[in-house]
């Protein structure tokens, strides 16, 4: 399996009021093969302060079990070399077994972060994997090139650009802040 560029997003919502569109998307974009949510962790705070949280990942069983024999893989490699790869390997594949898929937030990690997230909001970490990208970073690294930078481009600096209008560049722009404002 390649594993394409991964990205964490982390998301903020305010009176949120969730209706499965976003698990929807993300399982379009699965099933197109554009992107992976290798983990995910959505916390939701009350009006009362009580927390909820849950999972979410896309990845078949089989996949989930081959990122963690790599992940493992990685980490035994940085502690004890070529032997401690393929223990590393063999300890992510079990792991991932024993969990029912990769976990990289834990609920418990992510409780002290998110304690602090106001009443009535909810927050989520998004481990994607851009699938879509393998063939093209793939092929900027036969042609020597590495990722210097990357970022996600406001809608008003798109109209300088000309990529778009000043009045949708307005549009996205508030509703995005009144997403944050609230």
């Amino acid at each position: 399996m390649a594993i394409g560029p991964v990205q964490l997003i982390v998301l903020g919502f305010s009176q949120p009021e969730f209706h499965g569109e976003i698990i929807a998307e993300l399982e379009r974009l699965r099933e197109s093969d554009t992107v992976r949510v290798i983990d995910s962790l959505a916390v939701y705070k009350s009006a009362e302060g009580e927390l909820e949280a849950e999972h979410l990942s896309n990845l078949s069983e089989q996949e989930a079990i081959e990122l963690g024999s790599k992940i493992g893989a990685l980490i035994g490699l940085g502690f004890e070399g070529e032997e401690g790869m393929v223990m590393g390997a063999e300890a992510g594949a079990e792991a991932v077994q024993e969990q029912g898929g990769v976990k990289v937030f834990t609920e418990e990690e992510a409780w002290d972060v998110l304690e602090d997230i106001p009443n009535d909001s909810a927050a989520a970490l998004i481990l994607l994997e851009h699938h879509w990208a393998v063939p093209l970073r793939d092929a900027i690294a036969r042609a020597g090139g590495f990722r210097i930078s990357d970022g996600f481009i406001s809608p008003l600096d798109l109209v300088g650009l000309g990529l778009m209008s000043a009045e949708e560049a307005k549009e996205l722009h508030d509703m995005e802040k009144a997403g944050a404002a609230t």
